[in-house]
């Protein structure tokens, strides 16, 4: 087996928390990639960590190609080896970094997807119900399309974090950043009814967190999924959806109505506006499909 202290591996880790202020999420992500690295090393008689060079690094690579991983999925696990070795690099000046000439591939053109407004309508009229799980469903799906922010970033609302007088919300995001986002009228109705009603139903052990599933405990991100899963099978859509789709949608329909791309981003809680004009392509591409289907010469 190749010599990878635990010792390494904590303080790699403490370097993640610590110093880039990343999530717990992300740091499963990059000890993940770390370890999947590490079973290609195995698997090529590796000895020691110091023996990887860039022809090693090269035929990782390769080796993700032949298990057709996709381009997203590559170009993560490259960021992750990238810090990895330019940590070990920074707590040993002559350890040669066997990632620093490794591209990254290039990203692939697929546009999110999102909801149309008629097919979001069909999605509130499947979580309409007086029951507290259709309350507390109606609640979760119009804030998480009132405001767009990440199903994670939702999950781990409290209840201190929400002013319904003014409507907004203190959402904590990526490295623990905190934003402000506003809802409208439809997401602060709708949580008063899942709070005043609802939750105090679906509670069984006292906790401050907003969103509870139907055991009493917190909901998750895995469980968000699996509702909006349901509520889409009782609706006439065809396609899947998953929980990021609510924010292609926020986000598209923002800018269709003419909203400027610094505010979506800063709604959005993208540290980059590149980031956002993603979003840019999609209303384009709206506007061309509208185009070509009614002007009588397109």
């Amino acid at each position: 087996m190749i010599q990878y202290s635990d010792e390494a591996k904590q303080s790699f880790i403490q370097y993640l928390q610590t110093e880039k202020n990343y999530s717990s999420l992300t740091v499963e992500h990059y000890i993940h990639d770390l370890d999947h690295f590490f079973e290609f090393l195995n698997r090529e008689g590796v000895g020691h960590i110091k023996e990887t060079d860039d022809l090693l690094a090269r035929g990782y690579l390769v080796s993700l190609h032949e298990q057709s991983y996709s381009r997203a999925s590559v170009s993560r696990k490259i960021s992750s080896l990238k810090t990895f070795f330019s940590f070990l690099n920074r707590e040993n000046p002559e350890f040669v970094n066997p990632m620093t000439y490794v591209i990254h591939p290039k990203k692939e053109g697929r546009l999110p997807h999102f909801f149309y407004e008629n097919e979001m309508e069909q999605l509130f009229l499947a979580c309409s119900g007086d029951d507290p799980l259709s309350k507390r469903n109606k609640a979760l799906l119009e804030l998480l399309y009132a405001t767009g922010i990440r199903v994670t970033e939702c999950t781990g609302i409290q209840l201190k974090d929400l002013d319904l007088t003014i409507g907004t919300a203190l959402i904590k995001g990526k490295g623990s950043k905190e934003r402000y986002v506003p809802f409208g009228h439809f997401a602060e109705k709708a949580l008063r009814d899942y709070i005043e009603h609802a939750r105090g139903t679906l509670m069984k052990d006292e906790h401050s967190f907003l969103f509870v599933n139907h055991r009493g405990t917190p909901l998750t991100a895995r469980g968000v999924r699996h509702i909006l899963t349901k509520l889409v099978e009782q609706t006439a859509l065809t396609h899947s959806i998953h929980p990021h789709m609510l924010r292609h949608t926020f986000a598209t329909h923002m800018l269709n109505s003419g909203a400027d791309l610094r505010t979506v981003q800063e709604l959005l809680g993208h540290a980059h506006l590149s980031s956002t004009q993603l979003y840019t392509h999609v209303t384009k591409e709206h506007l061309k499909k509208t185009y070509q289907s009614f002007h009588p010469r397109a």
